[in-house]
Parts: structure tokens; sequence; C-alpha cells
């Protein structure tokens, strides 16, 4: 039995291209795009290997009031943070530490409430 308790995240936008320059530039992805289902996708990893994502063309919760998605950054709060900021993120609120690392609680340009997660060393 695993011990996973999310394994697929899926996170609705407006404008697939604009997303994936915003989600690529802020987390410093190559997403895959795929267009062999009923819609479009981008994959944030193109293994697809253990718990991933996609974006996918959608109605965004607005003003971050849907749930929130954290996601791991590859290198610290600071640099993702000032990434988010420039291609059209807003914090919300952070860094916020807890046992397992640090967050701040953003929203993409779209409004979709987000996380970005640094573990603890």
């Amino acid at each position: 039995m695993t011990t996973e308790t999310t394994v697929w995240t899926e996170i609705p936008v407006s404008d697939i291209a604009a997303a994936v320059d915003f989600y690529g530039e802020v987390f410093q992805w190559t997403l895959s795009m795929d267009d062999t289902g009923p819609m479009p996708m981008a994959n944030f990893a193109s293994d697809m290997k253990g718990c991933h994502g996609h974006l996918y063309p959608g109605a965004p919760a607005k003003d971050g009031s849907g749930p929130t998605i954290h996601l791991a950054v590859p290198d610290n709060l600071e640099a993702a943070t000032e990434r988010l900021q420039k291609a059209g993120g807003t914090v919300v609120m952070g860094p916020i530490p807890i046992p397992v690392g640090r967050f701040t609680k953003c929203t993409d340009p779209d409004g979709n409430s987000i996380g970005l997660f640094e573990r603890a060393a």
C-alpha cells in the first residue's frame, strides 16, 4: 500500500500558452504539451513518474478562492518568488516556516492559489 495522498494535480488556466510560460519561468520546468486527450494539456514533467500534474484550458478560481497546490521550487523561495513576481504572479503571504520546510502563498496570473514550497535542509 502506498503512503502518497496526492497522485495528480490539475490547474485550470485561461490561456495555456501564457500559463506554460509562467510556470516554466517560475519553477524552471520544461512543460510538455499533450494533445492526445479530449483537451490539450501541458504536463509538469515528461517522465510522468511519481506525483505530477498539468495545466489545462478551464475556468480558474478567481482571487485565490480555490484549493492551493504547493509546488516545490528548484532553488530557494527568494529566487522563485522574484521569478513569480516578474512573470506576473502575486505574493499573498510568506515565507511561512513549517516543520518540513517553508512556503510562500501566491496566486498565478489567472488567480489560482499556489504555494511555492522549499523543503527543509
